[in-house]
């Protein structure tokens, strides 16, 4: 097909931002490193956007997926599918060439997700249960979190609390009562989500019901497709097909009606689980795919996605990806730089992946081996995220000082809730990300290369700890005055150096 190029010459301290949220640890994008990456395919297990952003105002935009590189001071831009990619200027710096791109491409849809999820933690089950969930189980979880005071938020009952993938009922041995599980964690306090995916097991009733239908994807002969995922062989429904996408929300609305569940986390439904070859009832590729699973989601005020294509400024929750049980690398160390680049492409309802780490293989091998220490920062550093969510429980696997630091946060986290739903709200309405690059909201100061410390919105900044046995810092406080969680007013432009126990989170507030 025809192929669209395009070359721009780097102008002098431009940094570039977009793409991938996985690359965020590589962001910006300077004429100093060489980078390069595609849209196409494999994302990275997280969120993507055909969007590239300048801190000199401009922006690069295609409406499907494309290559890019920097080399040699030149950003190059290439795609196969036809698809034309603009490139827009004169926007004065990061801010507006963000607020340009929104605008003109992905205009916010004036909606939010469910107020809970900003005003208390969200509470996982996948690393505390794994494949194991029971209804005894994820009661006796959320007894423990009151019991240890901490705020009643969403409980998520992770995978297998199901018959065969895609016949999604409970299964009668493992919860024996749903509806009466759910109603008692609604007395608690909670409101429910359930796990789902867009795969169904070839061995079951329910595919040997969909299959003639043509509600299944099917591979380049024109068979079933059957895909290798992480919890073996699978068929995919085709949501490009209306029927379809019927199909599920009926289920989904069966599990809410019959059982009273309030939401869904809509899992997989990565490009790499689909082919080029594939035939659907639409024609598409495995981006395109991707999209149509998250259009699921939309009716639904909670949910959570992981893996997402465009669909930028719409009430869609996007987690970051499964991080280790680790300080540097994708652990901790990747928990700011990605959510900020979650925020420049337009996905600004962030969840921080579960605190301690998501990653259940690498979490299972160190599972007697917990770092306490990284476990008390990552709740910190979560806590002045739009959201913060736990699944190994903390009163489990801390002793008595360090889970006080932990319920600290969460409780910090639920006090500042009413604030982060305004955020939240200003959001919806505007397209602005909630997670903000100190750049994106003071040009011109330098702040380019700072990817430890975040905006929550324009008035709220935390610096956390992301390093071991770390017990001080530098901050860059921006212009204006600023209150510190210590007393402390300080007024910027300003870079001071602070000490942080391990019982401290250094954040600040804008006072002017």
């Amino acid at each position: 097909m025809e192929q669209r190029e395009i070359s721009i010459k780097l102008l002098a301290d431009e940094h570039w931002w977009g793409g991938r949220v996985s690359d965020g640890l590589h962001m910006p994008y300077a004429a100093e490193h060489g980078f390069q990456a595609s849209l196409g395919g494999d994302l990275l297990a997280n969120q993507a956007c055909p969007l590239l952003l300048s801190n000199q105002g401009r922006y690069v935009w295609s409406e499907e997926p494309f290559d890019f590189s920097i080399q040699d001071r030149v950003l190059h831009v290439k795609n196969d599918s036809g698809a034309e990619i603009y490139c827009s200027d004169r926007h004065a710096d990061l801010r507006g060439a963000y607020l340009a791109a929104s605008k003109n491409h992905f205009p916010s849809s004036g909606e939010m997700p469910e107020r809970l999820l900003f005003t208390a933690p969200q509470y996982n089950l996948w690393i505390e249960l794994l494949y194991s969930p029971t209804q005894e189980k994820v009661l006796q979880y959320a007894r423990d979190v009151l019991e240890h005071g901490m705020p009643a938020g969403v409980i998520m009952i992770d995978d297998n609390w199901h018959e065969p993938y895609g016949t999604w009922e409970f299964h009668s041995g493992r919860f024996p009562d749903p509806r009466g599980m759910v109603d008692e964690l609604h007395r608690m306090g909670f409101k429910v989500m359930l796990w789902v995916c867009p795969f169904v097991s070839p061995d079951s009733l329910t595919f040997r019901q969909l299959e003639p239908t043509g509600l299944l994807l099917k591979d380049h002969s024109g068979q079933t497709a059957i895909r290798k995922w992480w919890n073996g062989y699978s068929a995919v429904l085709d949501c490009t097909h209306p029927g379809a996408v019927d199909w599920i929300h009926r289920k989904l609305r069966e599990l809410q009606v019959r059982y009273g569940i309030d939401g869904f986390k809509f899992d997989a439904g990565d490009p790499n689980f689909y082919e080029e070859s594939d035939r659907s009832a639409v024609p598409n590729h495995p981006n395109g795919h991707c999209e149509a699973w998250a259009k699921v989601g939309l009716p639904y005020a909670l949910n959570e996605f992981r893996a997402c294509w465009k669909l930028a400024g719409t009430p869609l929750v996007q987690r970051l990806k499964d991080k280790k049980h680790s300080w540097e690398g994708d652990g901790l160390g990747a928990l700011i730089p990605d959510a900020l680049a979650q925020g420049l492409l337009g996905y600004s309802f962030v969840c921080p992946d579960m605190i301690g780490g998501g990653e259940y293989i690498q979490f299972t091998s160190v599972a007697n081996n917990l770092d306490a220490e990284l476990f008390v920062r990552y709740a910190q550093c979560s806590a002045l995220f739009p959201m913060m969510q736990f699944s190994a429980a903390p009163w489990r696997v801390l002793d008595r000082e360090h889970l006080g630091y932990c319920v600290e946060a969460a409780n910090l986290h639920a006090k500042l809730g009413p604030e982060i739903v305004e955020i939240a709200e200003h959001s919806a309405r505007t397209g602005e990300p909630m997670v903000r690059h100190l750049a994106y909201e003071f040009s011109g100061q330098g702040y380019e290369s700072i990817s430890d410390q975040f905006l929550l919105g324009s008035r709220l900044m935390a610096a956390p700890i992301l390093n071991k046995g770390q017990r001080s810092r530098i901050v860059f406080i921006p212009p204006g005055e600023w209150s510190g969680d210590d007393g402390a007013i300080i007024a910027g432009p300003a870079i001071i150096e602070i000490e942080v126990p391990l019982s401290r989170l250094p954040w600040y507030r804008r006072v002017d």
